[in-house]
């Protein structure tokens, strides 16, 4: 830890620089986002923080990077110490995109358009926002992502085709757990022949699910589902 070099720091981990080497590392910190001491991955705010959040969330991110690279997606995972909760990584371009896909309303669109909760999309929604709590990460188009140079021509279109490949595997694996998945995000990250990866966590924090009683159990319960879950599949 001591040969780290902080590059970034967001609300929920640090991204590291290991400078006698090259090599990148996230360190996933306690914190949760939500407001008010009330958790919930909607938010754009740190809500507080849970201790051995960062642990749980490393060994929840390693087990579906695994998963979606066993079902041939590319992530950005290379390996976990969990006991430095440090994630390995492959160093990747991560435009500031975040890329949302809904197989039912909840939370802001429900807001933006006034709909009523848990109406299922017969095909999933597909958005994308500009990473910017200032704007309250506004949605984006390709032609606006295209004039800002965050993406490339067709860049767009492609990461949305992983997206949904990667809610395929997502949504089948959490169904094994007994949890439906409602929506989740997730950011991309581009090597230097703008290969797409899939970047940073997946976690609770990036989606939202609901279990058998119909109960939408906020991050830091359903981390506790989850770890259980993969424990006892391990056994």
């Amino acid at each position: 830890m001591e040969v780290m070099k902080i590059v970034y720091e967001g609300k929920t981990k640090k991204v590291l620089l290991n400078e006698e080497n090259g090599e990148y590392f996230l360190f996933f910190k306690d914190s949760a986002t939500g407001e008010n001491g009330v958790f919930d991955p909607g938010f754009n705010t740190v809500g507080g923080s849970v201790s051995g959040k960062g642990r749980i969330g490393l060994a929840i991110s390693k087990y579906f990077f695994e998963l979606m690279e066993a079902n041939g997606i590319p992530t950005h995972y290379l390996d976990a110490n969990l006991d430095q909760c440090l994630m390995k990584v492959r160093s990747v371009t991560v435009p500031k995109l975040e890329f949302v896909l809904r197989y039912f309303t909840a939370g802001s669109i429900c807001r933006r358009f006034s709909l009523e909760k848990g109406i299922p999309f017969n095909s999933p929604y597909l958005e994308v926002t500009l990473k910017d709590d200032a704007q309250g990460d506004p949605p984006i188009s390709e032609r606006i992502c295209l004039m800002k140079d965050l993406l490339k021509e067709g860049e767009y279109n492609r990461v949305l085709d992983v997206l949904v490949k990667s809610g395929d595997v997502l949504r089948k694996e959490l169904k094994k757990f007994g949890l439906t998945l409602i929506d989740f995000k997730l950011e991309f990250g581009f090597d230097e022949n703008r290969k797409i990866y899939i970047a940073d966590e997946i976690t609770p924090d990036i989606w939202r699910v609901q279990d058998e009683t119909g109960n939408i159990p906020n991050q830091i319960d359903c981390a506790k589902i989850i770890l259980n879950k993969i424990v006892t599949k391990s056994k």
